[in-house]
């Protein structure tokens, strides 16, 4: 039988999860960082496949998924989210055909703006990015620390928090940091992982004024973060850790863009250290977050 592209089905997204688990811990195992990648409930893939499926494509031959691509879209913005090409496979052309695919759901809903989160180390898919107009943008850290180090001389959090909850106004003001922050609104996002119980968000406030919002995963890890006063990243970044460090998880963790200095000087301060290095792409005239912690590479 010969190699099919065909849009992605529920059912395969356990099978796809598992070719990027595998694909991601044999780059990272060949560069030194070992085996990083351990295998989730695909719930947002499944999320993004009921909102639009045109987004996530499979590569199949004789039943055997050999490559998988995803991406979203949210107003004038596409993400690929993910594009994995199983390790024996590679070399194909898989990739290269999978990304074509993504790339025209981008045109097909207009967008004008288009990035992704890949591996600094990943030479052979930077390459296949700039191809297609995608760029190197910035470094992005992935930062961990143990939860007892952290708390210790861990300042008060210098904001006030709220939680979110799915009201208008809510909503209204979560755009309009989204806005300033990311260029672009993401309701549908918030709305997701305000109906993860995994996930508490809370709005980030200064006074009576609303100046950010803060997602905390059970698992240690801060972010989505984003904030609208330039100056405010640093305590929004603190406010955020001292929530992590209240729950149970024996870990802290947070993606923090190259340029947001104030959120890496607080990182370091606070013991926190570099586990595996991210790099944005972008096209042009895109992807300057100076008030923004992503979630991960998928979500953004």
């Amino acid at each position: 039988m010969s190699l099919i592209y065909r849009p992605a089905q529920a059912s395969d997204l356990e099978t796809a999860e598992a070719l990027v688990v595998s694909s991601i811990n044999d780059l990272t195992e060949r560069h030194g960082f070992g085996q990083m990648a351990t295998a989730s409930l695909p719930n947002f893939q499944l999320f993004s496949l009921r909102d639009d499926p045109d987004g996530l494509w499979v590569a199949e031959d004789d039943g055997n998924i050999l490559g998988f691509a995803w991406s979203w879209v949210c107003g004038d913005v596409w993400f690929l989210a993910q594009l994995f090409v199983d390790p024996a496979q590679q070399g194909r052309g898989i990739g290269n055909e999978l990304l074509k695919l993504t790339l025209e759901h981008s045109r097909k809903l207009g967008a004008t703006h288009r990035a992704l989160i890949t591996f600094t180390f990943n030479r052979v898919s930077q390459g296949l990015y700039i191809r297609h107009g995608l760029f190197p943008k910035m470094p992005i850290y992935f930062f961990g620390v143990p939860r007892e180090q952290l708390i210790d001389g861990l300042p008060e959090p210098p904001l006030r928090v709220i939680a979110i909850d799915d009201t208008a106004a809510h909503m209204k003001r979560l755009a309009e940091i989204d806005t300033y922050a990311v260029g672009v609104a993401r309701e549908k996002h918030h709305r997701y992982l305000l109906n993860d119980p995994t996930t508490k968000g809370v709005m980030l406030m200064a006074g009576s004024e609303s100046v950010g919002y803060a997602y905390i995963g059970s698992n240690g890890h801060v972010g989505p973060l984003a904030v609208t006063p330039d100056d405010l990243l640093g305590d929004a970044f603190t406010t955020a850790l001292n929530l992590a460090a209240n729950g149970s998880s024996e870990k802290i963790s947070a993606f923090l863009p190259g340029n947001c200095d104030s959120a890496l000087s607080v990182a370091v301060r606070r013991g926190m250290r570099i586990t595996f290095p991210m790099l944005l792409m972008a096209s042009p005239g895109y992807g300057d977050w100076k008030q923004y912690l992503p979630r991960n590479p998928g979500f953004m």
